[in-house]
């Protein structure tokens, strides 16, 4: 979605009901952010939106990337707000193999989620939501659900996109593609400055 560089627009100052309505929206997406809302937007912060090519908006704070969405789809976080909070989004994990496909831009296929080095939703009901001691989400989840990619042997999350397949029917086919249009480290939007 954004393999080219971007070039950063004027930003313009939300009103506060926005940004509320915003906030609402976030809990609602991401209910394991709870904990950590007001660090992310601060009731008395300055949110500022920066329109950018293809109707998307990214949201910033005080310089900060923190989301940005598409037409008027749901918010995905940017990958240096899921580095500052990464429990607070479901996730699925890479093999090492996959990790230069998803670098490059290119769809993330099941495959690179089915080897032994990748991770998909263990969907233990019961549990609470988040990792378990295998490094699985518990939850399955759907189909157009936003989701982070984090790749085997490293720390931080590597693209965030929505699934175009829920992980259930990934586990059954094994095959097929599983996040298209993916914000990953090093796209332009990654390299784009806000201030």
């Amino acid at each position: 979605m954004f393999k080219k560089d971007l070039q950063g627009a004027p930003k313009s100052k939300l009103k506060s009901s926005v940004q509320r309505s915003l906030r609402q929206s976030l809990l609602t997406t991401y209910p394991l952010l709870a904990p950590y809302i007001d660090e992310i937007l601060p009731k008395k912060g300055s949110l500022e939106a920066m329109k950018l090519p293809d109707r998307a908006t990214l949201y910033v704070l005080d310089g900060e990337p923190l989301f940005f969405q598409v037409d008027t789809n749901t918010l995905l976080p940017h990958l240096k707000l899921v580095h500052r909070f990464p429990a607070g989004f479901p996730s699925i994990r890479i093999d090492r193999g996959a990790i230069r496909f998803v670098l490059s831009g290119a769809t993330l296929m099941a495959p690179g989620l089915t080897s032994p080095g990748g991770r998909l939703p263990s969907g233990k009901g019961g549990e609470p939501e988040g990792l378990d001691e295998d490094d699985r989400w518990t939850r399955e989840l759907e189909k157009g659900e936003p989701v982070v990619v984090r790749a085997e042997g490293k720390t931080e999350a590597c693209a965030v996109g929505f699934l175009v397949e829920g992980t259930k029917l990934v586990k059954e086919k094994g095959k097929g593609p599983v996040i298209e249009d993916a914000h990953y480290l090093g796209d332009g939007l990654w390299r784009l400055g806000t201030e």
